[in-house]
């Protein structure tokens, strides 16, 4: 092999300079150095592959800037081959060419303020304007994560309120109740958490939470009726007289001539402590009756409701017991006074051989002086329709008598020697007939609450009957009990 030793090569003529022919293979030994550093060194078009580039050989130091570009590139870079394969959003971690949804503000609904009823959509903000009336907004049905708000427009929620109704079944703050903002200036946004606690505001404006709406509770408490009195030998005892009649709804009156009584105004989570009074008792040889049980509605935020017990009917020489109404005298005695609003007085025994007992008192009426020949009648109850229906209760016992026995008032009181008054209605029972034993025992009272279905929460204890009327749910509770607001 032939060698040729210079130390310069340069073109004969012109400035290019070819080393051997097309298919030649020029070879640098192992060991020697190519430098290229000087000049410009090109290579045809893929002629440099992985395979042929040593581990680390080829620096950035090595590579002119903007030496790289895209058309020298192939396909995509791998996130592998990346310092950094992901980004950061809201504390979380999303990888290259991954999807995240980034949350933006509420987007407040400045062009359209809202002046009437409305139902809200999630993710908007709205200005309410109540100075011609309250507003209501209907939340969106809840799914977690959801967000609506409201702001007093014309700083006008302390004079008209804006309720916040939420949707069908589902709760504010823990309570399936409506809520309501009712301070100036008040702005409140609502975030759906869960079924638990359904939505929660969580800005409050002016230092004033907003809380479930209280609302109006239409209610009828009467306590439990008297029992009759027991006979005399030969004679008769007086008429129980109904227990005490209490009532608000739809303006309908109370006993003993009573207008109806304001509505009760109930609070979320308050509970509200029902008590219903048993019937009296009924009076053995020469005894009275026994008077009612009382009747009542307590709760830390009302004025608690107190119906009295009918009173007792009188047997021998004794007057009739007082209570919410009288019960019937005995033998030339008295019956037994009224409580004002409650109830009527009993009717007076009058001094006969026949000795005609008087009849109990009733909610609506007094009742009847015996005569010689007979008892008392009863007094009458008062109807009511506060579960949908008119329904009487609250009737007097009638009297008894040597010869003849007095009726029972409407409203399932009893006649003399006859049963039982009609549990759960308040009303007395029939005093003893003329040498019977059979005087009867006093009805059981009851309690009902009315109120609009949209804030019925839904708990109570005891076992109060649930129906509904309208757009309002009624509770009748006949035994004891509790219903939390």
């Amino acid at each position: 092999m032939s060698q040729i030793e210079v130390d310069k090569i340069i073109p004969q003529s012109g400035t290019s300079l070819q080393v051997g022919d097309s298919g030649d293979t020029i070879s640098i030994p192992a060991g020697a150095t190519f430098n290229a550093s000087a000049g410009t060194f090109t290579l045809p078009d893929g002629s440099v592959v992985e395979a042929k580039i040593a581990s680390n050989a080829v620096t950035t130091s090595k590579i002119n800037n903007s030496a790289v570009t895209n058309d020298k590139l192939a396909g995509s870079i791998a996130n592998a081959k990346l310092a950094n394969s992901a980004i950061t959003i809201n504390g979380s971690s999303v990888s290259l060419g991954g999807s995240a949804t980034i949350e933006a503000g509420t987007d407040w609904q400045t062009g359209s303020i809202k002046t009437s009823n409305f139902t809200a959509a999630d993710g908007k903000g709205y200005f309410v304007d109540t100075s011609s009336g309250a507003v209501t907004a209907n939340l969106p049905a809840g799914s977690a994560g959801a967000i609506v708000a409201f702001a007093d427009y014309k700083r006008t929620f302390n004079t008209n309120n804006l309720t916040i109704s939420p949707n069908g079944s589902e709760k504010i703050g823990g309570v399936a109740a409506s809520a309501k903002m009712n301070v100036k200036g008040q702005a409140g946004t609502f975030v759906y958490v869960d079924g638990t606690q359904g939505w929660i505001n969580v800005q409050n404006a002016e230092d004033t939470e907003t809380g479930a709406a209280a609302y109006s509770v239409d209610f009828l408490c009467i306590a439990g009726g008297g029992g009759g009195g027991g006979p005399q030998g030969a004679y008769g005892g007086g008429g129980g007289g109904a227990g005490g009649y209490r009532a608000s709804y739809n303006n309908e009156s109370s006993g003993g001539g009573g207008s109806s009584e304001t509505a009760l105004t109930f609070n979320s989570s308050t509970v509200y402590t029902i008590t219903v009074g048993g019937g009296g008792a009924a009076g053995g040889s020469n005894s009275n009756g026994v008077a009612g049980q009382n009747s009542s509605i307590v709760g830390s935020d009302i004025t608690d409701i107190n119906s009295i017990g009918g009173g007792y009917g009188g047997s021998s020489s004794n007057a009739g017991g007082s209570g919410g109404s009288g019960g019937g005298g005995g033998y030339n005695q008295a019956g037994g006074s009224g409580t004002s609003n409650q109830g009527y007085a009993g009717g007076a025994g009058v001094a006969d051989s026949n000795d005609g007992k008087g009849g109990g008192g009733g909610a609506g009426a007094t009742g009847a002086n015996g005569t010689g020949s007979t008892g008392g009648n009863g007094g009458t109850g008062v109807a009511s329709t506060i579960t949908g229906s008119s329904v009487t209760r609250a009737g007097g016992g009638g009297g008894g008598s040597g010869a003849g026995s007095g009726s029972g008032g409407s409203g399932g009181a009893t006649g003399a020697g006859g049963g039982n008054a009609t549990a759960n209605t308040g009303s007395g029972a029939g005093g003893a007939s003329g040498g019977s034993t059979n005087a009867g025992v006093g009805a059981t009272g009851v309690v009902i609450l009315r109120m609009p279905t949209a804030n019925y929460s839904g708990t109570t204890t005891g076992v109060p009957t649930v129906t509904t009327s309208g757009s309002d749910t009624i509770l009748t509770f006949t035994g004891s009990g509790s219903y939390t607001g």
